[in-house]
């Protein structure tokens, strides 16, 4: 028997929430990745971590938020803790190697698609871990092509966005690359949701694992609070909004630096040379 699979439950709320969530979590972390770019090489891990984690928490967060949406009439859904905190791990390291690798090596060439692919990877495989840690009186089955899809949605928005990173400087063209990162990752998820039907086993038993309600409500708060205070970093570090960096590295050219060399148009004038006193008193005798 074919469940009913409802994944607007609350209409355009969860969505709409969600997708805010994914531009927070996307904004901070393309701040701070580009902010890791205009720092020392002893900074940099630091701002690498924290963006890592935004990005990370925000995607978690988002995927939860639209999946407090989703329901299959049916059947009540319960999820398992370790198999949904193991979701948040697996986002936040993999969207870690990823960034760390453009943070390093530059946001081009071979370093951008491999930090993309592996971030991409990271967020569906954040997805995926989440959707197999729901229970319910029913298998969970997929189409091959549309979970293809929101794969390649995934890699293509991560690698977009590492770029962007690299490359944008002002706020507010930060602030657009976000939106845009939000629109791709919420389009991955719902393309992925979109790919699921529900098999029901026929039975009325109570899954194991805990309501939504019991579970996702409390660890959401966590990756909000970070957020918040992720936040609060950006707004209180002037050159993560100006995008300045705090130094400006010297030209290494050959030859006499231009700005100790003065161009005239004329010939230089030779003063003459002084001639030497004769020895005794600097003042002159009168005869």
């Amino acid at each position: 028997m074919q469940g009913t699979v409802d994944g607007f439950s609350y209409g355009l709320v969860t969505p709409l929430v969600a997708y805010l969530m994914a531009c927070l979590g996307g904004a901070l972390g393309l701040r701070c990745t580009t902010r890791s770019m205009l720092v020392s090489h002893s900074w940099r891990p630091g701002w690498l971590a924290l963006g890592s984690a935004a990005i990370g928490s925000g995607i978690w967060t988002m995927h939860f938020i639209a999946m407090m949406g989703f329901s299959v009439q049916e059947t009540p859904i319960h999820y398992d803790k370790p198999i949904t905190f193991a979701s948040l791990g697996v986002a936040i390291l993999m969207v870690g190697i990823g960034i760390f690798i453009v943070g390093y090596k530059g946001a081009s060439g071979t370093a951008l698609f491999t930090g993309g692919t592996i971030t991409g990877l990271g967020i569906a495989s954040m997805h995926y871990l989440g959707m197999a840690g729901m229970r319910l009186n029913g298998k969970l089955e997929y189409n091959t092509f549309t979970v293809a899809a929101s794969v390649v949605i995934a890699v293509a928005a991560a690698t977009a966005a590492l770029w962007a990173a690299g490359q944008i400087r002002g706020f507010l063209w930060s602030v657009g690359a976000s939106l845009v990162m939000g629109l791709a990752v919420s389009g991955m998820h719902y393309t992925g949701m979109a790919a699921l039907s529900v098999h029901l086993h026929g039975t009325t038993n109570v899954p194991a694992g805990d309501s939504p309600a019991a579970l996702l409500a409390p660890m959401l708060i966590g990756p909000l609070t970070f957020l918040l205070l992720a936040g609060a970093v950006v707004m209180f570090d002037p050159l993560m909004v100006m995008g300045k960096p705090e130094w400006s590295p010297a030209q290494k050219k050959p030859g006499i630096p231009a700005h100790m060399v003065r161009h005239t148009g004329r010939r230089p004038t030779t003063r003459p040379r002084r001639r030497p006193d004769r020895p005794g008193s600097r003042t002159p005798q009168r005869w």
